[in-house]
């Protein structure tokens, strides 16, 4: 009888053990989780607000901050001349220029490439004039923020449509990002071989998977482009367009982090990071139908030994009411935005190749 006592006694002892050690075990599991949790959630989120750029100003043209979710809004790609974010700090020229105005009600996007060597009015310069790709450098020369003064400069060309936010990437972040996506297929429109950063690339006409090595030159090449930059122009939309499918084409924001990741300091942007997953499903949700590219047209000559690229004032107001439209803006005659109206729309209604 004792023995029995003594054997009960003993496996409840156990089993009170056996709860203290499950207890624990749970217990360091739960911290251990938490702090992987707390580390990934730290690292994730150091990523996407790597390159966050919060010196941005609202736009001029703007009442109010836009509501990404509702709002029609403006992106203003740019991509820079330089293989180091360092170099960039020093001196840099844009090398693209591309507006993207999103209506994310009526799920219409408008594309419109804005040629490098386009002859403009430099903002904060009093009225200079020369080629947009420029602006960045001007502005830092005269002790403004250059996104900011492309910005402004982009605005006053397209006759006050406002430039919401901005992503800016160097040759080195291009690379990496359409790398980091897995490499882009595209219709190569003609065959050409191309001499550039100390190697020989060959493109053959018809469909072609590219790397990001690859993917540089085929949107940089111009001057064996029987149509010039607008050839050009169309190659760049491609490409941001084949990139852009593949990352809406990711399910969480830890895939965008991978993305953040490969290009660091190379990828800068005014979008809060939060609005990411919005702004891809916008995008997504596009049908492809209501995504136009818009072609600027231009007349390109010579000045004084420099070649620029003309817009026509009849094609600046021309493409400001095409993005307008978008934007829900209304517009007057000269093609400027209506100073008596609401400024925030209605959800409702110089080269580095001879190659180049």
């Amino acid at each position: 009888m004792m023995e029995r006592v003594d054997q009960s006694r003993k496996k409840r002892v156990n089993h009170k053990k056996r709860k203290k050690w499950v207890l624990r075990v749970s217990l360091f599991s739960l911290v251990a989780i938490l702090i992987v949790g707390i580390y990934f959630v730290g690292t994730l989120w150091g990523a996407l607000t790597q390159g966050h750029d919060t010196d941005q100003e609202k736009s001029k043209f703007r009442n109010q901050e836009v509501d990404i979710n509702k709002d029609p809004f403006t992106v203003l790609f740019i991509g820079t001349d330089q293989f180091d974010s360092k170099a960039e700090k020093e001196t840099y020229r844009t090398d693209v220029l591309m507006v993207a105005a999103v209506n994310p009600q009526k799920k219409t996007i408008k594309l419109v490439n804005i040629p490098r060597d386009t002859y403009a009015t430099i903002a904060n310069t009093d009225g200079f004039k020369t080629k947009i790709n420029s602006a960045a450098f001007w502005g830092k020369k005269k002790g403004k923020n250059p996104i900011q003064n492309t910005r402004e400069t982009v605005e006053t060309l397209l006759y006050g449509v406002p430039i919401d936010y901005y992503v800016k990437i160097n040759f080195k972040g291009f690379i990496d990002i359409v790398n980091a996506v897995g490499g882009i297929d595209v219709n190569v429109p003609m065959t050409f071989r191309i001499s550039t950063f100390d190697r020989v690339v060959q493109f053959n006409k018809g469909p072609m998977h590219l790397s990001g090595e690859e993917a540089l030159p085929y949107v940089r090449m111009r001057k064996e482009d029987p149509m010039g930059d607008h050839g050009r122009n169309k190659r760049q939309q491609e490409v941001v367009n084949k990139v852009l499918d593949k990352i809406v084409s990711f399910n969480s924001v830890s895939n965008f982090t991978q993305i953040t990741s490969a290009v660091g300091n190379n990828l800068s942007y005014s979008i809060d990071p939060s609005e990411f997953l919005s702004l891809a499903q916008i995008y997504k949700n596009t049908p492809k139908q209501n995504l136009e590219t818009l072609t600027a047209k231009v007349e390109d000559k010579k000045v004084d030994g420099v070649w620029y690229s003309f817009m026509q004032e009849e094609e600046r107001k021309r493409i400001s009411k095409l993005l307008k439209e978008t934007l829900g803006l209304p517009t007057t005659d000269n093609g400027e935005v209506d100073p008596d109206t609401n400024n925030n729309g209605s959800s409702d209604s110089s080269d580095n190749s001879s190659n180049y």
